[in-house]
């Protein structure tokens, strides 16, 4: 058998944000404390203040980037794309990525959002509102229909449905094998994923069908509600 090269290690600060991403999400943020998100990642509790200067800043580096990531990658995708229906169909692959690889986040931002700073939630608050008008713009150019002023409120409601489509999912995809001995003895020490879901990929095509059926239905909504000459 050939030598495989290992899996190069998460840098230290990484590590971190997994570990507290899964224990918040596991347990709530107020019930994790600094020394068990130490242990996880193999350093003293103490030791996590060379990297945060504490479990806010953890919550708030873990939901504020997430939230910074999604609309920078949201706006690079329609950058690239070959047109309105071709960015409006990167968004929603986009945004099934996040939802099936990173559901720890997803989880933390239903139930943790509250436990913020306030300067902090106003971020992540307006990072999102950027988000959603990158989507806004994008599905009202790809659908003629939803791009009369008339139309705006109805193209609005289907971008929040799809997203609470899309955020509905994050126990629903079968999980994949632990990456380890320490991943394996978790996942018998703790719940997971609900182990009758449907594959990653069945899953991916299933949501991509869903999001884009919801945009479909729209545009045909407008059409059926205009009055006939």
């Amino acid at each position: 058998m050939p030598n495989r090269p290992a899996a190069p290690a998460l840098p230290r600060r990484d590590q971190i944000r997994k570990e507290a991403a899964r224990l918040f999400a596991a347990r709530g943020f107020l019930g994790v404390g600094v020394d068990e998100i130490g242990k996880a990642v193999g350093i003293s509790g103490p030791g996590l203040y060379r990297h945060f200067a504490g479990k806010d800043a953890m919550l708030a580096d873990l939901l504020v980037g997430i939230s910074e990531r999604l609309l920078d990658e949201g706006r690079r995708r329609e950058g690239e794309a070959a047109g309105p229906r071709a960015a409006l169909d990167s968004l929603i692959d986009g945004h099934i990525d996040f939802a099936l690889d990173d559901r720890d986040l997803i989880i933390l931002h239903d139930r943790e959002l509250l436990h913020l700073k306030e300067d902090d939630r106003r971020r992540v608050r307006r990072l999102q509102r950027g988000y959603v008008e990158l989507w806004v713009t994008v599905v009202r150019e790809a659908f003629p229909p939803l791009a009369a002023p008339e139309a705006e409120p109805l193209a609005r409601a289907a971008v929040h449905a799809v997203f609470g489509l899309l955020n509905s999912t994050p126990h629903s995809a079968a999980p994949q094998p632990p990456q380890s001995t320490q991943g394996a003895q978790r996942s018998q020490a703790e719940p997971g994923p609900e182990r009758s879901g449907l594959a990653r990929d069945s899953m991916a095509a299933l949501l991509r069908a869903l999001a884009q059926g919801a945009f479909v239905a729209a545009a045909t909504e407008v059409g059926q509600d205009r009055p006939t000459a």
